[in-house]
């Protein structure tokens, strides 16, 4: 399944749908009877994104060419915007760290981070009725067990955000919608009420900022883990991406007048659209491949987002 290249001075140790993680090859013992997390034996990861795209917890062809490198610009761009988060940068420059060169082939997709103990958990915020919880809503009249007003619409902006956490289902499976109660049972009360404030916070402080650059975000979905020196709460993996995060244009969403026109989406919602109508999910099967124009439709998306928010 991955495409992830070889690097030197690497070791390619994992790779997710759509990022593959490497570690300094001299964090790993050269004993070849070596076993274990190797994760655990290194204080730095290299993040590499690449161009594959996922849907529906599947990964797709073809690749979105350039996604890769996209995605980490942005994710770059709002850890600077999110001074107040901690987050998981680390820099080569720092004297404590021992860390080879970032390859020239991937420095345009790589991101040097702390190794962090992540938590389970995809927290996500809505600030908007869309997608997989307009589907709950109808059904429930409540997305995550917050019960919401009666009478709303597709595309709607709920009476204040709300944090509907998932469990994070291993590679292959579906990631399972849970309560806030039982973020407790996985995390602990302290851990979760943090995971959950910070959330909210982060997804404040972006909106706003959005808002500035005529975009709305109706939604993300953030990961935390706890650096392993100090134990703080800290905001890992991509942020506030085309991957992660659903938004619209705001001039389309206060003209348009059916769903479909208001919620211009600068994310991957092409793809979603298109399988929906084109796939029955049926996971024993492969996904249907990409039409070409699928493609290049998700990619210019992509790239007017990254425009409109690190240049507006």
């Amino acid at each position: 399944m991955t495409d992830a290249p070889d690097l030197g001075g690497w070791t390619h140790v994992y790779s997710g749908k759509v990022r593959d993680l490497y570690v300094p090859t001299t964090a790993l013992d050269d004993d070849d009877t070596w076993t274990g997390d190797p994760l655990q034996h290194s204080p730095v990861v290299l993040v590499v994104a690449s161009d594959r795209v996922s849907a529906y917890d599947q990964v797709l062809e073809p690749a979105i060419p350039g996604k890769g490198a996209m995605l980490t610009r942005l994710t770059r761009w709002w850890f600077d915007e999110l001074p107040q988060v901690p987050n998981h940068l680390a820099y080569a420059e720092d004297d404590r760290l021992d860390v080879p060169p970032i390859p020239d082939e991937v420095a345009d997709r790589a991101t040097l981070c702390r190794t962090l103990d992540m938590f389970p958990i995809e927290c996500v915020v809505r600030g908007f009725i869309t997608g997989g919880g307009w589907k709950e809503y109808q059904a429930t009249g409540a997305i995550g067990g917050i019960r919401l007003p009666e009478g709303l619409s597709n595309g709607d902006r709920l009476p204040e955000p709300i944090y509907t956490p998932a469990w994070k289902a291993p590679m292959g499976e579906h990631d399972e919608n849970i309560s806030y109660e039982r973020t407790v049972e996985l995390v602990g009360e302290t851990v979760a009420e943090q995971l959950r404030a910070l959330s909210l916070q982060v997804f404040a402080d972006a909106s706003a900022i959005a808002e500035s650059r005529g975009l709305i975000l109706a939604d993300t979905k953030l990961e935390f883990g706890a650096d392993r020196e100090i134990g703080i709460v800290t905001l890992a993996d991509e942020v506030l991406t085309s991957d992660s995060s659903r938004y619209w244009d705001a001039e389309a969403y206060a003209t348009g007048a059916t769903p479909e026109l208001r919620m211009a989406s600068f994310d991957k919602q092409i793809v979603r659209d298109w399988l929906a109508v084109n796939w029955d999910q049926d996971v024993s099967e492969e996904p249907p491949t990409l039409p070409h124009e699928i493609v290049e439709q998700t990619a210019e998306r992509y790239r007017a987002l990254v425009e409109r928010l690190t240049t507006g």
